[in-house]
């Protein structure tokens, strides 16, 4: 599979290209599903998303498949509809996955704040106001074990979310492009 990526002309949109032999490159061998819900090869797939982040976000994009050996009919229609298909799937699945990772932190800053909590307390009335060495030990270490339990849920609010957001509006944006399938020496 050879591949490029060309920037928009005068007259055209910006547009993903790809040099395909035949159809049998653009999707995944593995997958007995017909051609219209199947899944993307991985490279094909890495291919087009890699590319569409070469653009802002808002831009439109045209993905133009070059194909060497052409099939006894127009696979115009059924490779937009599979990678129509496929995009939106990979985007309901982002979805999922954002959601479930809002879960994750809200379960983590549930558990975080009650051990920050407990942490705080203990130090507090347990250790109290004792000028004992092991006391100045101990409070310290409680405070930062109370701080270090709120690591992964400000991770996940702070850092974690956005990669995922951003993922999951390619994928949205690459359900909704334009498809152009064109026999190999055609312009």
């Amino acid at each position: 599979m050879s591949s490029t990526t060309s920037a928009a002309t005068a007259k055209r949109p910006p547009s993903i290209e790809m040099e395909l032999r035949d159809l049998r490159q653009l999707f995944n061998s593995m997958d007995p599903s017909p051609f219209k819900d199947k899944d993307l090869d991985r490279e094909a797939e890495e291919f087009i998303v890699s590319s569409a982040q070469e653009f802002p976000p808002d831009t439109a994009l045209t993905l133009r498949l070059h194909l060497d050996e052409w099939p006894a009919e127009d696979p115009t229609t059924l490779i937009r509809s599979a990678v129509h298909n496929y995009f939106a799937y990979r985007a309901r699945l982002n979805r999922q996955e954002f959601r479930l990772l809002m879960k994750r932190g809200r379960t983590s800053l549930i558990i975080g704040l009650l051990f920050l909590v407990t942490c705080l307390l203990l130090n507090k009335f347990v250790i109290g106001s004792s000028t004992e060495p092991w006391a100045g030990i101990a409070h310290e270490s409680l405070t930062i074990a109370g701080w270090v339990a709120m690591w992964r849920p400000m991770e996940i609010y702070l850092y974690d979310w956005w990669p995922v957001r951003r993922r999951g509006r390619i994928f949205t944006k690459l359900s909704g492009m334009h498809v152009e399938v064109i026999r190999k020496g055609q312009t």
